[in-house]
């Protein structure tokens, strides 16, 4: 059995969640309506026709306690309702136009409410606080399924995490001192002051609304591109977006015309240097230094276009 302290500690935060949300308030997000209501209210306007037998099982809900609700929805007119051809004892469920305004009233409701908080909290303390839901939700239910991952542009506040991601990783990871950090920082610091976007870009990895990867083109002049910066957070590892990243690097430098895309890595990322390999990149040069502290072997490779 777990230990007793890590059982009460739980107890508390469901305590405080259940607070934060005003789960006990008799009328939920100041409708008139209680959490159980607009559950319900939600599953079925998320659906286009559900049953009632997939509504009781689904929420776990007794059968006649879920019947007394919907009687209630269809007579303030939230829902209609028709026969189920695979379960005549059971019922096809959907909303009404009414119902549906509804429904997507308290989802603007519960997000307002989930914004108020979020704005009263410190640049990125948002995006911990998700990532650390994620976590409970990945742990505890074993049907979750983790968010699609999406490619996007940079945009404000990226380039900043880039520099504090990949510093803290390759540190932690590597023991490299804060040499490194003087070195994205410098890369960073001089794509957005320079920032061409015609020949230039930055590419983001997102799952569930978090920074997850990166990339960057940058014009390094007669006609050779260079591909700086990627990076895979340890917890998107195995999805294949380090492949990901690198194609859209390399696609974008042969849309731009350059005749070159050059990289600098080190061989004991291994992960990286066989994606440049499948990728075409050949390595034409290499050295030992020590810049960031531990001795390491710099490589430079080249992927003609």
């Amino acid at each position: 059995m777990p230990d007793i302290a890590l059982i009460e500690t739980a107890r508390d935060f469901n305590r405080f969640y259940t607070n934060f949300l005003g789960l006990l308030n008799k009328a939920y997000l100041d409708s008139p309506y209680t959490l159980t209501d607009a559950r319900i209210l939600f599953e079925i306007g998320s659906h286009d026709g559900v049953s009632a037998t997939a509504l009781a099982r689904d929420l776990h809900l007794d059968p006649a306690y879920l019947s007394r609700i919907l009687k209630r929805f269809r007579a303030e007119g939230l829902i209609e309702t028709s026969p189920d051809p695979a379960d005549l004892r059971s019922q096809i469920i959907n909303v009404t136009d009414q119902g549906r305004e509804q429904f997507e009233e308290l989802g603007r409701r519960a997000n307002a409410q989930i914004a108020a908080r979020f704005d009263t909290l410190a640049i990125g303390e948002p995006e911990a606080a998700v990532r650390a839901m994620g976590t409970i939700r990945a742990l505890l239910d074993p049907t979750a399924k983790p968010a699609p991952a999406i490619i996007r542009a940079h945009r404000a506040g990226d380039i900043g995490w880039i520099v504090q991601s990949q510093s803290r990783f390759y540190t932690e990871e590597y023991g490299w001192d804060l040499r490194f950090e003087a070195l994205v920082a410098e890369v960073a610091g001089k794509f957005l002051a320079n920032f061409d976007p015609a020949l230039e870009y930055c590419w983001i990895a997102e799952r569930g609304g978090v920074n997850v990867g990166s990339i960057l083109v940058t014009n390094g002049g007669d006609g050779i591109a260079k591909l700086r910066l990627l990076y895979v957070d340890k917890a998107a590892r195995g999805l294949g977006l380090g492949k990901l990243l690198v194609d859209e690097c390399i696609r974008f430098a042969r849309q731009k015309g350059y005749r070159e895309l050059s990289l600098w890595t080190n061989d004991m990322l291994d992960t990286a240097r066989a994606i440049y390999l499948k990728a075409g990149f050949r390595l034409v040069s290499e050295e030992r230094h020590k810049m960031f502290g531990p001795e390491a072997n710099g490589q430079n490779w080249v992927l003609t276009l």
